[in-house]
């Protein structure tokens, strides 16, 4: 993962140098540890602040909407697919964007990494193939990178970026002997009841601060129904009755648009697993249309479209 720091350094000094851009969108080491920042490169001798490694999971695609500039944008596999979405609706033209691949291996969770550690504070924390090596006052760890991936990293199946410009490595295999819908299939099978109870469990922790919805980069509507107050679509305290509408309306409001980037669930400070919702939607709409969101430019997402042969057997 870090052999691509290098390759981003170049890229992003060529570009700039030859004012094929007006800044590059990448990563900066953090101030914590496993903490890397997004960071926008307007000059030159600022590329050496650039790096990549296993901790630049934030969807960068995020940072591109609504763009009049030139831009390069460093895009894994989840982040290119939402390029693509975005350009499908209308947020920036193509040519603005130059996307520098990053085929990927996963994104480890830090979160898995603390708990694991138990309450000792890392310190350093430093990668050498499948490995990650942590230290801090008293101890020296050695964990498997693999065991400690994001979740939706852990079942993606499209690691390698879907439109580029010029791709950072070769491209990694892509996984095809994971179950990406197990957890969906649980919560399918029982009855109404259980099924309310899971969902009142599962959101009861939330305090509406509104970080999934910040962080997802296809959630950039001018104004979000929950901010309207003219009509108040939804009310502003806690009342669990407003928390799931807020929960719900926006898990369908992805329909079709979701690529299962992780990037509401890496910011909710509650570890919530909201991508129960956006990724039931997700199986529906390939089970429907056989539609994966993101993955080619051309033709249209099939919930903004409409065919005679649509299927209609839900309308009553």
């Amino acid at each position: 993962m870090e052999a691509y720091t290098k390759k981003i350094r170049e890229a992003a000094q060529r570009l700039l140098a030859e004012k094929k851009v007006d800044g590059v969108i990448g990563f900066r080491q953090g101030t914590i540890p496993m903490m890397s920042e997004p960071v926008f490169i307007r000059h030159v001798d600022q590329v050496n602040q650039l790096v990549w490694n296993s901790f630049c999971g934030v969807n960068l695609a995020n940072y591109l909407v609504k763009r009049k500039d030139r831009v390069a944008v460093v895009a894994k596999g989840c982040d290119s697919r939402n390029i693509v979405l975005q350009i499908q609706e209308n947020q920036f033209q193509r040519q603005q964007i130059y996307i520098l691949g990053a085929p990927c291996h996963g994104m480890v969770d830090r979160r898995k990494v603390w708990a694991f550690l138990q309450g000792r504070e890392p310190v350093q924390v430093t990668e050498n193939g499948s490995q990650l090596q942590v230290s801090g006052k008293g101890f020296d760890e050695v964990l498997p990178r693999q065991e400690f991936l994001q979740e939706n990293c852990r079942i993606c199946t499209h690691r390698n970026p879907v439109l580029y410009d010029e791709l950072l490595g070769e491209e990694v295999p892509e996984q095809s002997d994971v179950d990406r819908y197990e957890d969906v299939r649980r919560v399918e099978a029982m009855t109404p009841e259980e099924r309310w109870r899971h969902f009142e469990d599962l959101l009861a922790p939330c305090i509406r601060c509104y970080a999934c919805r910040n962080a997802c980069p296809m959630c950039y509507c001018p104004t979000c129904f929950v901010d309207e107050s003219r009509p108040q679509w939804v009310g502003k305290t806690l009342d669990a009755t407003d928390t799931r509408t807020f929960h719900l309306l926006r898990a369908f409001h992805l329909a079709g648009r979701c690529t299962d980037c992780g990037a509401c669930e890496r910011a909710c400070p509650m570890n919530i697993p909201v991508r129960q919702l956006t990724k039931k939607l997700e199986k529906d709409v390939k089970a429907l249309y056989g539609y994966e969101a993101g993955l080619v430019v051309e033709g249209r997402p099939p919930l903004d479209t409409y065919r005679p042969d649509d299927p209609q057997d839900f309308i009553k």
